[in-house]
């Protein structure tokens, strides 16, 4: 997998933002040529997305037929409104949010004991709380089950993770920004001045 714009510091970002996702969008294309976009539960492991379905569920169909995807997180924080910074324009207005979108190619995991891992991971980010019998394609309990279910691997060929939270800004408007943040104190707001702190390089350490 070519990732050599990567530092090892900002994929280990990427990793902790995707660990704490739980939502991506699959793209796809359908037998007819048209662009199909899937929302699904997600893990990533060792490099790789995961999401599981019906074994003969329509995107199961779509990758058969064209194993080329794409794959995108996305989670925002904070929406910033054009008066923030312009009393008239609305060109200013904007969102603080941090992506990862990855392309590659989805293949079948057919291994049941790979099957079960994935399944467990998933189970360890859904319902961490516990309240199951782990899963174990050793178990008798689970491996029918496991057969019967599709898992799917997406190999990603090109992965790009965006963080926007002003990197930007001068140090000014910067300060002005997480100043109004400060003061409307709506939603993710203070979490969103926390990581401008982190991503802006004057207030980086």
């Amino acid at each position: 997998m070519r990732r050599k714009e990567f530092s090892i510091d900002e994929e280990q970002e990427m990793i902790t933002f995707l660990d704490q996702c739980s939502f991506g969008f699959l793209g796809t294309v359908s037998p007819d040529g048209e662009p199909r976009v899937t929302p699904l539960n997600f893990v990533y492991m060792d490099g790789c997305f995961y999401f599981h379905g019906s074994l003969a569920g329509e995107k199961m169909r779509q990758i058969k037929q064209n194993s080329s995807v794409s794959f995108t997180v996305a989670e925002e924080f904070s929406l910033i409104p054009s008066y923030f910074s312009d009393p008239e324009l609305a060109c200013p207005a904007t969102s603080f949010f941090k992506s990862v979108m990855a392309s590659g190619q989805a293949e079948p995991v057919n291994e049941l004991e790979l099957k079960g891992k994935v399944l467990q991971r998933f189970m360890e980010k859904l319902q961490p709380q516990g309240g199951y019998v782990p899963i174990d394609a050793e178990d008798s309990r689970y491996t029918g089950r496991l057969k019967a279910v599709a898992v799917v691997r997406i190999v990603p060929e090109r992965i790009h993770a965006k963080f926007k939270f002003g990197q930007n800004l001068t140090p000014e408007r910067f300060d002005h920004l997480s100043g109004e943040l400060h003061k409307r104190n709506e939603g993710r707001d203070q979490e969103t001045v926390e990581m401008m702190r982190k991503y802006c390089p004057f207030h980086q350490q």
